[in-house]
């Protein structure tokens, strides 16, 4: 896993709108939330989500955009966003080549998902707090907010 310090591996996703989404243009702007998941559709990705989504005030008080990464396909990516009301943030596609931006943050498995784990990377581009989550585990929002007030 990418420890604090390091520059972040930039990528170039899809959201669920099919708009590609590119990390270093956040660089100078915002602080970014990089929310590895395993799956859309399942219970605590989906509440994961839904968190962001309800704390998103903070979030902007924070200068802090979330990219929510899983393996999914666009299409799937685009169909959960609707299931879970709509999402306003960037929910992005790691599906082709399968896992590469999961791997270059060293969270991809074994078993062919991402872990759930989450990188606070500045408005320099640099990896700031990562913390790493049981798959079952849903993570501490306050222990993220915490972190992204420190920057």
């Amino acid at each position: 896993m990418i420890a604090p310090g390091a520059t972040a591996p930039d990528f170039s996703l899809s959201n669920q709108n099919r708009e590609t989404v590119t990390l270093s243009s956040f660089r100078g702007r915002k602080n970014v939330v990089v929310a590895f998941h395993p799956l859309a559709f399942t219970p605590v990705c989906s509440a994961q989500m839904q968190t962001y989504e309800r704390e998103r005030p903070k979030l902007d008080a924070l200068d802090a955009h979330v990219l929510a990464i899983s393996i999914d396909a666009g299409p799937s990516k685009k169909a959960w966003a609707d299931s879970l009301g709509g999402v306003s943030y960037d929910l992005l596609s790691d599906f082709h080549p399968h896992g590469q931006v999961a791997t270059d943050y060293g969270v991809m498995r074994d078993d062919g998902i991402s872990e759930r784990a989450i990188f606070i990377v500045d408005k320099s581009g640099v990896v700031r707090w990562t913390k790493q989550y049981a798959i079952p585990e849903q993570p501490d929002l306050q222990e993220l907010f915490r972190a992204l007030e420190q920057l």
